[in-house]
C-alpha cells in the first residue's frame, strides 16, 4: 500500500484543474502544466481536492508516482521552483547574454548554453547561477546540463554544484 498514493493533493485557490481519463492540465498563476500518465490509476478532483487511485494491483507501482508528479505539478504553478548552483574555480565564471547561458570552465572555448522557454536564469555574481521556473522537471534536466559541463570533482572542489551540497573531498597522491 502507498503511504504517499493514499495522500490527497490540495488545490489552493486560484488554481485551475481539468481532467479528462489520464490527462491532468494545471494552470495557475505562475503558468500552466499538462501531462499524460499510463497505467491502471484514476484521477479525480473532489472538494478542492486531487485524489489518485490504482485500478489494480500492478498499477500500486504508477500510484504513488503519478501523485508525487501531480503534487509537484500544483506546487509549480503555485509558488514555482527555484535551484542555485555554485561555479567554484579559478577563472571560472558565469554569465547570462541574451538567451544564452555563457560559462567560462577552464576549456579553450566558452559554453554556451541555450535557455529554454518557461526558465529564468540570472547570475547576479559571477560564480553563482539562480534559476526558476513553473515545471520541475524542466528544471532539473537543465540543472543537470550545467553540471555536466564541469562536474564537481573531489581532488580540488572545482566545477558546478548545487548550493549546500556536499562534495566528499580526497586527499591526493603523495610525493
Amino acid at each position: 500500500m502507498s503511504r504517499v498514493g493514499k495522500l490527497p493533493i490540495p488545490v489552493p485557490a486560484g488554481v485551475k484543474v481539468e481532467i479528462s481519463g489520464l490527462n491532468i492540465k494545471i494552470q495557475g498563476p505562475k503558468g500552466v502544466l499538462e501531462k499524460v500518465f499510463a497505467g491502471q490509476i484514476s484521477i479525480d478532483h473532489i472538494d478542492g481536492f486531487i485524489i489518485v487511485k490504482p485500478l489494480s494491483e500492478e498499477a500500486r507501482a504508477m500510484w504513488g508516482t503519478a501523485r508525487s508528479i501531480i503534487n509537484g505539478m500544483v506546487k509549480g504553478v503555485t509558488l514555482g521552483f527555484t535551484e542555485e548552483l555554485e561555479v567554484n574555480g579559478v577563472g571560472y565564471r558565469a554569465s547570462v547574454k541574451g538567451k544564452y547561458l555563457n560559462l567560462t570552465l577552464g576549456k579553450s572555448h566558452n559554453t554556451k548554453i541555450e535557455i529554454p522557454e518557461g526558465i529564468k536564469v540570472e547570475a547576479p555574481k559571477q560564480n553563482i547561477i539562480v534559476l526558476e521556473s513553473h515545471d520541475k522537471q524542466k528544471l532539473g534536466q537543465y540543472v543537470a546540463i550545467i553540471r555536466n559541463q564541469r562536474p564537481p570533482e573531489p581532488y580540488k572542489g572545482k566545477g558546478i554544484r548545487r548550493k549546500g551540497e556536499y562534495v566528499q573531498r580526497k586527499e591526493g597522491k603523495k610525493g
